[in-house]
């Protein structure tokens, strides 16, 4: 729906990234509850919290484009918007440097180095 696009373009910009999975994650679960009548349920009430929780810091202005059928996204703006300019650029001079991903990217190899040793084909012969 309409309201549906435009709130979630406006979280785009108000919500952490991993806030915003975890909400995901969370909806499949929501909606069998409610489906099975567990409106009144503990569970359902932490969720609906957990939720609700999430939603505090989405305030802000969307303008959608509604033509033949399609709502598209023309722009978004909030007062308190993580989204940065400076640090989303990959030009030269701005906040990210490319060594800044070499870490990060030998961290999370890390496990699948990992399982890789203990699960391959190969790992059973060196026993």
């Amino acid at each position: 729906t309409i309201l549906h696009i435009a709130h979630r373009a406006l979280e785009s910009i108000t919500m952490d990234r991993e806030v915003m999975f975890l909400r995901d994650s969370l909806i499949p679960s929501y909606a069998k509850m409610i489906y099975n009548g567990f409106w009144y349920s503990p569970e359902r009430a932490l969720v609906q919290k957990t939720i609700d929780e999430s939603q505090k810091t989405v305030n802000g202005t969307v303008r959608l484009k509604l033509y033949k059928g399609n709502c598209t996204v023309v722009g978004r703006k909030a007062n308190k918007s993580l989204y940065d300019q400076n640090v989303v650029t990959f030009e030269e001079g701005a906040g990210y440097r490319q060594n800044d991903a070499d870490g990060f990217i030998r961290l999370n190899a890390l496990r699948l180095k990992m399982y890789s040793k203990t699960y391959s084909p190969r790992s059973d012969k060196k026993k």
